[in-house]
C-alpha cells in the first residue's frame, strides 16, 4: 500500500485538497492530510461530510493550527513532526 501526504497551505485549495485526500483512499494509499498555518476557511455541511467520510475510511487530519485541532479534531503536529512523518511517505502532494 502506498503512503501519500497532501500538504494543503493554501486556504483556496482546502475543498481540492480533502476530494483529492479522498480520492487516493479509494485508491486503496494510506493517506495524511495536513492543513497548514490556516483554519478551515468554510467548514460548510460538504465539507464537514467529507471530513467524516475521510475520517471513516481512515485518513489520518493533522494541522499546526489550533482552531482546527480544537473545532474539527485535527491532530496537532508541528513542522518538526510533520518533517519526520513525511520521510516514511511514497509520494507528497503540495496544494
Amino acid at each position: 500500500m502506498r503512503k501519500m501526504a497532501l500538504l494543503i497551505n493554501d486556504v483556496d485549495q482546502q475543498y481540492e485538497g480533502l476530494r483529492s485526500s479522498l480520492g487516493l483512499l479509494l485508491s486503496n494509499a494510506q493517506v495524511q492530510m495536513y492543513v497548514l498555518h490556516h483554519e478551515i476557511a468554510n467548514m460548510d455541511e460538504t465539507y464537514r461530510e467529507n471530513l467524516e467520510l475521510f475520517e471513516e475510511m481512515e485518513g489520518d487530519c493533522f494541522s499546526n493550527n489550533q482552531a482546527n485541532v480544537e473545532k474539527y479534531g485535527f491532530k496537532h503536529t508541528t513542522i518538526g513532526e510533520m518533517a519526520a512523518r513525511l520521510r516514511e511517505v511514497d509520494i507528497i502532494i503540495p496544494f
